[in-house]
């Protein structure tokens, strides 16, 4: 087996039905105050923002249509709820060939998330009923 593994936890994705609600809610119940602007995502069918925290990020999260894969969660979650832990890795198509060879199966082919980097999402059942998103660390961040 390789030498492979995660690094940093990058954010946790929160799913919302209201993205200025929930936003507002970091604001005045947790006294949150570096808050991004929510952007569209519609090659992903999602809205998106992040409260940034002195260790790692809350990525907010709204379907944009019912087309969205957030939708159905949104759906059976009508408040909505964590939706995925997301990790960073050196290599995103190293991890791909790890988490295959591992026998995890992994949802979809790399391709760029919110943080303008390369993304794949490991099936919960792999990973005690956690939806794992894996994120090539932003080369920045170096």
């Amino acid at each position: 087996m390789s030498e492979f593994k995660i690094g940093p936890l990058n954010h946790v994705g929160v799913a919302v039905p209201d993205i200025r609600e929930a936003i507002e809610t970091y604001r005045t119940l947790y006294g949150a105050t570096d808050i991004t602007t929510p952007f569209d995502m519609p090659e992903q069918g999602v809205k998106v923002c992040f409260v940034n925290l002195p260790n790692s990020q809350i990525e907010l999260i709204e379907p944009l249509d019912e087309n969205s894969p957030i939708h159905n969660f949104i759906r059976n979650n009508p408040k909505g709820g964590q939706h995925h832990v997301c990790f960073e890795v050196a290599d995103i198509h190293e991890a791909v060939k790890e988490m295959n060879a591992r026998g995890a199966t992994v949802l979809n082919e790399p391709r760029i998330g919110a943080h303008g980097t390369p993304i794949i999402f490991v099936h919960p059942k792999h990973s005690n009923g956690v939806l794992i998103e894996l994120m090539e660390t932003p080369k920045e961040a170096h």
